[in-house]
């Protein structure tokens, strides 16, 4: 496998609590609890696990978007934290996103043209005549008919608007982009669509996805890897195909037998293992956080969290029994 183009070091995110008039922190929530893993160069991570697992603000802490509580990434080697404001600004180039929901994403005062192409605008690409062939020949390439270009977001459909949240990550030619729950607001049908538009754009630009969903199915469908997380850290990480056939961690099991199925025969002596509700990240369980909904856990998974070990070339899990 290439060199990392994105490295991950033991990334943490807190946000602090505070009851409503009070001026001290009352609590942390650990969102990202020292999570570490590498995106190499043309692959698309998948990252899964249940809603408020912290998934998406890993995303945004990994371009910066959150300031980060403590570690680092490093994209081409180079600190994404620790650079001038000139510095940020050309980084933004590299590092995109397209966010969740198409239609708060989307300034509702703006043209499609001026939304595709403001980023152009910001770092002075082009002439006024280039950028405006840019935004045509993007809005061509997502599926648009540029002639809607002077239309405003609320004139275009839920998959429509999303396909320009794309044309407008793509704009300043990124290398890396965070796919933050980019089909989970659209219909089954348009989901296939934009995933698929997705992947021919990847082919076609040689981009670097991490592509961010709670639906197993549609990760398992796009990606080469896929990182699974519960309660802000990374339980398993290996490749697709190697995560689909030996998946080790109780949790990763769960996952598969809630998602849904077109035959009885694919679950056939399987029995779902998910006990209780999902612990508060603001108090989570001492030792492993699966250990209070996991039927195989042990009296030492009360009381220490497992460290990530090789269960298999490229594959990892944080667990005691496996």
């Amino acid at each position: 496998m290439s060199n990392p183009l994105v490295e991950v070091k033991d990334l943490k995110k807190y946000f602090h609590i505070k009851n409503e008039g009070a001026s001290e922190t009352v609590s942390l929530l650990k969102a990202v609890d020292g999570v570490s893993f590498d995106v190499f160069e043309g692959e698309i991570l998948g990252i899964v696990g249940e809603s408020g697992c912290g998934k998406s603000t890993l995303g945004k802490t990994v371009l910066n978007l959150y300031e980060p509580t403590a570690g680092e990434v490093l994209y081409r080697g180079e600190s994404v934290y620790e650079r001038h404001a000139q510095e940020l600004k050309e980084q933004t180039k590299k590092m995109q996103m397209i966010f969740q929901d198409p239609y708060s994403s989307l300034n509702p005062r703006k043209k499609v043209a001026k939304v595709i192409g403001q980023s152009l605008d910001i770092h002075s690409i082009g002439t006024s005549q280039e950028r405006s062939e840019r935004i045509e020949h993007l809005m061509q390439e997502v599926g648009l008919n540029p002639l809607f270009r002077g239309r405003y977001p609320h004139q275009f459909s839920g998959g429509q608007r999303q396909r320009i949240g794309i044309a407008r990550a793509l704009a300043l030619q990124p290398e890396f982009v965070v796919c933050d729950e980019a089909v989970s607001a659209l219909d089954v049908s348009v989901q296939a669509q934009i995933l698929n538009l997705l992947l021919d754009l990847q082919e076609k630009h040689n981009l670097t996805y991490m592509f961010i969903a709670h639906d197993l199915a549609v990760v398992e469908f796009i990606s080469t890897r896929i990182l699974v997380m519960y309660l802000g850290r990374v339980v398993e990480i290996a490749r697709k195909e190697d995560l689909v056939a030996r998946h080790v961690h109780p949790y990763t099991k769960a996952l598969f037998i809630a998602s849904p199925i077109t035959s009885p025969e694919q679950r056939k002596g399987e029995k779902h293992i998910f006990q209780g509700d999902v612990p508060s990240p603001i108090n989570p369980p001492s030792g492993c956080h699966f250990h209070p909904r996991c039927p195989y856990a042990i009296e030492r998974c009360k009381k220490e969290y497992p460290p990530m070990k090789e269960v298999a070339p490229g594959h990892y899990a944080a667990c005691w029994v496996v």
